[in-house]
């Protein structure tokens, strides 16, 4: 039998999947369609959010991952705002690739006196 530690991990690891799920399948149909329509946005979210809706929320302490589960809701909200769907797909993509340069951030670490590390050596 499982311990409560493990079940709990998969549930996390459950939902964190579920968030990023939704996140690429908006992401990519914002910026992979020619002709972006509200209604089409909105069949979209409806879709999304039926994976979504599968898998209890769980609050999330990484900050990325509270990032990202901000954007989720964000798109989520956008599905009943009156704003042109211009604007909503600028916003979300713009707050999408500030997520990701987060991430990237801290992967790729640049040295910013990579030279004086041999200066010692001559």
């Amino acid at each position: 039998m499982a311990s409560q530690k493990a079940v709990d991990n998969a549930n996390r690891l459950r939902y964190i999947r579920a968030l990023e799920r939704f996140h690429k399948s908006i992401i990519g149909y914002l910026s992979g369609n020619p002709e972006i329509t509200i209604d089409g946005y909105n069949k979209k979210i409806e879709s999304n959010l039926k994976i979504l809706q599968r898998v209890d929320e769980i609050s999330l302490y990484k900050g990325d991952l509270q990032d990202l589960q901000k954007l989720v809701k964000k798109m989520i909200a956008f599905k009943e705002s009156s704003k042109d769907i211009g604007e909503i797909k600028d916003e979300i993509l713009y707050a999408s690739n500030q997520l990701d340069k987060t991430k990237n951030a801290r992967r790729y670490k640049k040295d910013k006196h990579s030279q004086s590390i041999y200066s010692d050596w001559e």
